[in-house]
């Protein structure tokens, strides 16, 4: 099944002997053993494996191949793939629970109903797909397996993977701060109990009134709604102060002079200092955001 010239392996579990130091509070000597980890290097991977849950949990594959390979209801619980390659493989119901990818390939390979429970990636090449299709169900877990791709692909320079990493990283946030003031679930109400779910219910409220401006930073449409909302504020304003409120007329009379107004084209002296001065810092804002966002989401990152 899995073939090399060589292997490692550390010794079965024993004692580790620990000095003993002056310094106060440090460990017992028999408190640490080491453990029985296997560290698996140069080997390929040379027919198809099925549900094997032990013989792959807690081992350091270094460089492992395996191409065109089916893994199916293997636990690879709490492993490190270091350096592997693994090209057009399938991975079907496999435990991935506290693995560690590091620069390691999955060209072309494919995952279907696998869990990736505290899993991270490092320089990793490894289709998008798996954000929507492998993502863990509780949004904790959900948002940091977002955030860990969201970095790798920034690392191999994938700004498309990135953008979606993002996107799925701000939704399970936006869920994840909501639960925790609002939802009586078990897990919320023991770690934000009391005043802490009044400090979840502002970060919450901070990130839904950044996401209803301009999507944290990710959507163009959703700013473009803001600087629509602030032109028909500009036309309301103006039909209320200076025209007839029971008008429609005046209303499409100062819904067409506001866009000038906003950009600065046209800047009516009946306005206040204090109007004027409002427009021209949200008109500053507005482009800035707008720069910004188009910056974050069409640059290379």
């Amino acid at each position: 099944m899995i073939e090399s010239n060589s292997n490692e392996r550390f010794d079965e579990a024993e004692t580790l002997t620990v000095s003993p130091l002056p310094a106060p509070g440090l460990v017992r000597n028999d408190s640490l053993k080491r453990g029985n980890r296997e560290v698996i290097t140069d080997f390929y991977v040379g027919k198809n494996v099925a549900a094997e849950p032990s013989d792959f949990a807690y081992k350091v594959f270094v460089r492992l191949n395996a191409k065109k390979i089916r893994f199916e209801k293997v636990a690879f619980k709490h492993c490190i793939f270091d350096g592997c390659y693994l090209n057009n493989c399938v991975f079907d119901s496999c435990d991935f629970t506290g693995c560690r990818f590091v620069g390691s390939n999955f060209h072309q390979s494919s995952f279907s109903g696998c869990e990736f429970e505290y899993a991270t990636f490092e320089r990793c090449q490894i289709d998008d797909d798996i954000l929507e299709n492998e993502a863990p169900r509780p949004e904790n877990l959900r948002m940091r397996f977002a955030r860990s791709l969201r970095m790798n692909y920034q690392q191999i320079g994938d700004a498309k993977a990135v953008n979606r990493a993002i996107s799925l990283e701000l939704e399970a946030t936006s869920t994840y701060l909501y639960k925790s003031w609002r939802s009586r679930e078990t897990y919320y109400k023991k770690k934000y109990p009391g005043i802490k779910a009044f400090s979840q219910f502002i970060k919450w409220l901070e990130f839904w009134i950044l996401d209803f401006i301009w999507g944290n930073g990710e959507s163009v449409l959703k700013l473009m709604r803001t600087l629509a909302f602030t032109v028909i504020a500009i036309a309301i304003y103006d039909t209320c102060a200076f025209g007839n409120m029971l008008n429609i007329a005046d209303y499409w009379e100062s819904l067409k002079r506001a866009p000038g107004a906003f950009l600065g084209v046209a800047a009516p002296q009946t306005y206040p200092l204090e109007i004027l001065s409002f427009i021209t810092a949200t008109r500053y804002v507005g482009i800035a955001l707008l720069t910004a966002l188009l910056v974050k989401r069409f640059g290379r990152r």
